[in-house]
């Protein structure tokens, strides 16, 4: 038969709540509890107020369990462990509410043992808790250790001796086997019962069935203890990550000038954006370098991936285009070598890049891509992007050719190369370029590279980006 708490509305699941409201309902019913607990003094002298008395010491015991693993889930514990202990707290509610109908009522039961008589009396609710038989009767003080794990009986021993010899109160779990093979933890709780001279003529006690409460707050510490643990692994990627990103990247800040020997022909500043929240460590790259004969290369990437593995195949890849581009390979077969590269890397990655060489003398730009975001060209108050040649993602198919392109720069002209994840948010797909574009009359008035690359961050700095960006501004001086 239903329970009369639900008797004047159809039945139906009960709403989740947040952990703060379960926090405030669990402290409210605790204090609920604790007015109706029985006056000790009181409860001394009638056994039906130490029964009552022992249940509001338990529940108490119970509400206190709750708070603590509420707290612990407020501080970022799973939802589905709040979700549990939301059903433990109504069940709890609704069982107090039955006056003595519920399950929670059907895990407790009492015993008491008379020292003068021999006799011992136990509630039916503890048969079923220990799994003893009615028709055995119940099991003297002597015979309760029997039941118990070995490691446990001195505990229940020296428990029950200082509750007769010394009248203190019991309080204290044990696990013990039950007959059928299940293994259970009671909680028992009780006290002495004095006769006139002052000492004890028996012992009450109640009992609690405590093995699903101990289940869930022994999975409650594993969860916490792997997401620590998880925490640490994390945190510990990312600073190698870190360490190795700023060990790869060009160590210089400000704007840098080519020829480092001769009249400068070109100034170049980069900045490298970290994610929106900053724990995402990506393959992203920026790279400026003197090349023999005075030409200079400027290229930016992305890999796929981010953390430790992002980071070293990052490092693996600029590499060998430098060395590459010293030994005076040009855009259009770096790219090929590139993408055969990561095609045989024992750790497979997807990446986009722009590889450029800039030669002074002739104000010649050689550029090629890899499914990258094209450079714009800012000129005369305008900015552009550049038409692609052929080439896709490195490491998507074999024996792929990239085309080289070319162009002759003027005095003036700025370069803007960038990664896809510049301007792109969850708000939008798109590269950004028309934003970047219309940022044209603020470079014109800017004095040199790192002041258009200030520019740049303050209009994409603020928004939410999904993952990591470089920029790299290059001006031709002469």
């Amino acid at each position: 038969m239903p329970s009369h708490v639900f008797a004047d509305r159809p039945a139906q699941p009960p709403e989740r709540e947040t952990v703060d409201a379960l926090i405030t309902r669990t402290r409210r019913l605790r204090g609920d509890v604790d007015a109706v607990r029985p006056d000790p003094e009181v409860a001394e002298d009638d056994p039906q107020e130490r029964w009552r008395r022992a249940l509001c010491d338990l529940a108490l015991h119970h509400l206190d369990d709750l708070g603590s693993h509420l707290g612990q889930l407020k501080d970022g514990l799973p939802q589905e462990t709040a979700e549990a202990i939301a059903d433990e707290l109504a069940e709890y509610e609704a069982d107090r509410a039955a006056a003595g109908a519920g399950s929670l009522l059907s895990r407790v039961g009492s015993a008491e043992w008379n020292l003068l008589t021999d006799e011992v009396s136990w509630s039916d609710e503890l048969y079923r808790i220990l799994g003893r038989d009615p028709r055995s009767g119940p099991m003297s003080l002597d015979e309760m250790p029997s039941l118990v794990f070995a490691e446990d009986q001195p505990l229940l021993t020296a428990t029950v001796t200082d509750c007769l010899v010394d009248g203190r109160p019991i309080d204290g779990e044990f696990r013990l086997v039950r007959p059928d093979g299940r293994v259970r933890t009671v909680h028992m709780m009780g006290e002495p019962v004095l006769d006139a001279d002052g000492s004890t003529a028996s012992m009450w006690a109640v009992l609690r069935d405590v093995s699903e409460l101990r289940r869930s707050q022994r999975a409650v510490r594993e969860t916490r203890d792997w997401l620590q643990r998880q925490q640490h692994m994390e945190q510990t990627e990312r600073r190698l990550a870190v360490e190795m990103q700023e060990a790869v990247l060009p160590p210089w800040r400000g704007s840098l000038q080519f020829p480092h020997d001769g009249p400068t022909s070109l100034d170049v500043a980069a900045h490298y954006l970290p994610s929106a929240s900053g724990a995402l460590i990506g393959g992203d790259w920026y790279d400026a370098l003197q090349l023999p004969a005075g030409d200079s290369l400027l290229s930016v990437g992305d890999l796929t991936g981010h953390g430790v593995s992002a980071t070293s195949a990052m490092a693996m890849l600029l590499g060998a285009l430098r060395g590459m581009a010293v030994a005076g390979i040009r855009p259009g077969a770096l790219m090929t070598h590139l993408n055969q590269l990561l095609e045989t890397s024992p750790q497979p990655a997807l990446g986009s890049a722009v590889c450029c060489r800039y030669t002074p003398g002739t104000r010649t730009l050689s550029w090629a891509q890899a499914g990258h975001p094209s450079p714009l060209l800012f000129r005369d108050g305008a900015g552009q992007a550049l038409m692609a040649p052929d080439g896709v993602l490195l490491g998507a198919t074999s024996g792929a050719a990239y085309e080289q392109a070319e162009l002759t720069l003027r005095p003036g002209d700025l370069l803007v190369l960038h990664t896809d994840g510049l301007t792109r948010t969850s708000a939008t797909s798109d590269d950004g370029a028309d934003r970047l574009t219309a940022l044209a009359a603020r470079f014109a008035r800017a004095r040199d590279a790192q002041e258009c690359v200030r520019v740049i961050v303050e209009e994409v700095g603020e928004h939410e980006r999904e993952g990591d960006a470089c920029v790299m501004v290059a001006r031709v001086i002469a």
